[in-house]
C-alpha cells in the first residue's frame, strides 16, 4: 500500500487532502497553460466543504449557513473511499432527502441522486414569497393559484383557483405526491433508499 500524502493546507480551512496522485492536470492549450482535468472525487468533495465552511458562499447562499461535514469526510481519503462505491457519474450529492431536514454530511444520509429528482424536492421557500408552497395570489381572478412542476416534463402543470391557501397547498402537495410515487418508480431511481424516501415524502396529502 502507497503512503497518504502528507497533510498540506487545509481546504476551506477544515479539510485534508490526503491522498497521494495529483488531483489536477494542466496542459499548455494556445501558448497558456490551462487545468484540462480534475478528479471527480476531489471536485465533489470540495465542493461539499465549500458550502458547508465558506463564508462567500454562504452569503449568497445562506441556506447552507448551519450545515456541516462529518468528522470521518473531512479526510479526502475517507470521503473517495465512500463515493467509489456509489452509483455516482452525472449525478448530485444530496444529503437531505432520505433525512428531511438533515444538516450533516456524512456516509449515513447522503446519496448521489439525478438533477431531475435533486430539483424536484427543492423547497424554493426563500423564492416563493409570503404564500405557502405551492401557492401564489392571482390577482385577475382574486383566488389561490395552484401549480406544481412535473419534473418528466420539466414544465409547470396549473392545478387550479381556490378561495382559500391551504386548499391550493393541499392540491400542490396532492400531486407533488402523486409526482415523487411515479419518480420512485422510475429508471431515475437505483437505489431503493431513495425510493422510499420519494414515496413517503409528501405522503400526508
Amino acid at each position: 500500500m502507497r503512503e497518504k500524502k502528507k497533510c498540506g493546507r487545509l481546504v476551506c480551512g477544515v479539510g485534508v487532502n490526503d491522498v497521494d496522485y495529483k488531483i489536477t492536470e494542466n496542459a499548455t492549450v494556445d501558448g497558456k497553460q490551462k487545468q484540462v482535468w480534475i478528479c471527480p472525487f476531489y471536485r465533489t468533495w470540495k465542493s461539499m466543504l465549500v458550502r458547508c465552511y465558506d463564508e462567500k458562499y454562504q452569503s449568497k447562499y445562506p441556506t447552507y449557513i448551519g450545515r456541516s461535514v462529518c468528522e470521518e469526510w473531512l479526510s479526502f481519503s475517507n470521503f473517495k473511499l465512500w463515493m467509489e462505491q456509489q452509483d455516482w457519474e452525472g449525478k448530485q450529492l444530496d444529503k437531505d432527502l432520505l433525512k428531511e431536514g438533515n444538516k450533516v454530511y456524512s456516509p449515513e444520509y447522503c446519496i448521489f441522486v439525478d438533477s431531475k429528482i435533486n430539483n424536484f424536492v427543492i423547497d424554493s421557500g426563500a423564492a416563493r414569497g409570503e404564500y405557502m408552497i405551492g401557492v401564489s395570489w392571482n390577482k385577475n381572478v382574486s383566488k389561490f393559484a395552484s401549480d406544481c412542476r412535473n419534473p418528466f416534463t420539466g414544465k409547470g402543470e396549473h392545478l387550479g383557483y381556490f378561495t382559500n391557501e391551504l386548499d391550493a397547498h393541499l392540491a400542490w402537495e396532492k400531486r407533488k405526491h402523486e409526482l415523487a410515487c411515479q419518480l420512485a418508480e422510475s429508471e431515475l431511481v437505483s437505489d431503493p433508499r431513495l425510493a422510499e424516501a420519494l414515496r413517503t415524502r409528501y405522503k400526508g396529502a
